[in-house]
């Protein structure tokens, strides 16, 4: 690795730990930098109620935007190497419509339940467990399908065909559902970082890293990937085997932090691009650490800024994420006159 690389890196990772600090000092009740250090340090903190604010809620939160930022950014990177599309995002394959499926079924289909156990399905275990489900079966089609077709454009295809008829069943499901039902459904589409709980992080965390893990076993694989189908072949690349792995490291991403924290727009599709155009370079040895950095980094700020610092309310993270990325991505691009792919 060039010392400019070295040193992107290293600015990256001072960003992303002063991005965490600033994002936890900041939300409806301001702490100082200093009492945010010191309660991660287990040390004396002035006011108790702030050690408490930022040990239960704000840390919490802000772990999960890194693992968001990363996850989503690292799975379309993943999928614009395999589909050689720059317009390839982490949610092409429908994994996001199969979770929006899931837990729009849950939400909207609750009517036909009694009252205890409409309750259960609608609680928030129920809801990540449906939209998990529905990602699940969404991927499980594709794996299928990717075993059964040789081209790879055909499986973008396949997957497009799946969000449209998952989302022609949601719309169904939104005609019959009820005004306290659909305002439900809408704000569990808008996204959300904060309604983690540790034990509930916890386990994210363990399916995140698994997908991550998945994701540095194929670095080989997309680089030869980078130089087409057929050469790749030639140079002994398994194209099955490679596509799987890919895909399930891209479902296990995508789907568990849809289920977790709703879909989250934006991110997926514009981080990579962000990413090639400060390093420049088309190696994922070097692409996807940026990546992890770079998404956790404007996850981060997204939120930071979504929280309305020194007030009560919160905006949609889906609507900052759009606002303020989509215009930068357009400026990058612009000035760039092009793209690296």
């Amino acid at each position: 690795m060039n010392k400019t690389y070295t040193y992107s890196f290293l600015a990256l990772a001072l960003t992303l730990v002063l991005c965490f600090f600033v994002n936890i000092s900041l939300g409806s009740v301001s702490i100082p930098l200093k009492a945010v250090f010191n309660s991660l340090l287990n040390s004396n903190v002035e006011q108790q109620s702030w050690q408490h604010i930022i040990l239960n809620y704000r840390l919490p939160k802000a772990i999960t935007a890194i693992i968001v930022g990363s996850g989503l950014g690292i799975s379309g990177l993943l999928m614009q190497t395999l589909f050689r599309n720059p317009l390839a995002g982490p949610f092409v394959l429908g994994i996001s419509s199969g979770a929006s499926l899931g837990v729009a079924l849950v939400i909207l289909g609750s009517g036909m339940f009694g009252g205890v156990l409409a309750s259960l399905f609608v609680s928030k275990w129920g809801i990540v467990i449906s939209a998990s489900l529905g990602s699940f079966l969404v991927l499980l089609a594709v794996l299928m399908v990717s075993i059964r077709v040789r081209d790879t454009m055909a499986i973008l295809i396949i997957g497009l065909m799946f969000a449209s008829i998952t989302a022609a069943i949601v719309s169904v499901l939104s005609y019959f559902g009820s005004a306290e039902q659909l305002q439900q459904y809408v704000f569990w589409g808008f996204g959300s970082l904060g309604n983690l709980s540790w034990s509930d992080l916890t386990i994210f965390l363990i399916i995140y890293v698994l997908g991550i893990l998945a994701s540095l076993c194929s670095i080989k694989s997309l680089n030869t990937l980078l130089l087409g189908e057929n050469y790749a072949k030639s140079l002994g690349l398994n194209i099955k085997k490679s596509r799987l792995i890919i895909i399930i490291a891209t479902s296990l991403l995508a789907g568990t932090i849809t289920a977790f924290t709703g879909p989250i727009a934006f991110i997926g599709l514009a981080i990579p691009h962000l990413t090639r155009q400060i390093f420049n370079t088309s190696n994922h040895k070097i692409l996807l650490p940026a990546v992890f950095l770079l998404g956790g980094i404007v996850m981060l700020v997204c939120d930071s800024i979504a929280q309305l610092p020194n007030s009560d309310y919160t905006l949609p993270i889906n609507a900052i994420t759009a606002l303020i990325g989509a215009p930068v991505v357009i400026w990058l691009l612009v000035r760039k006159r092009g793209m690296v792919f």
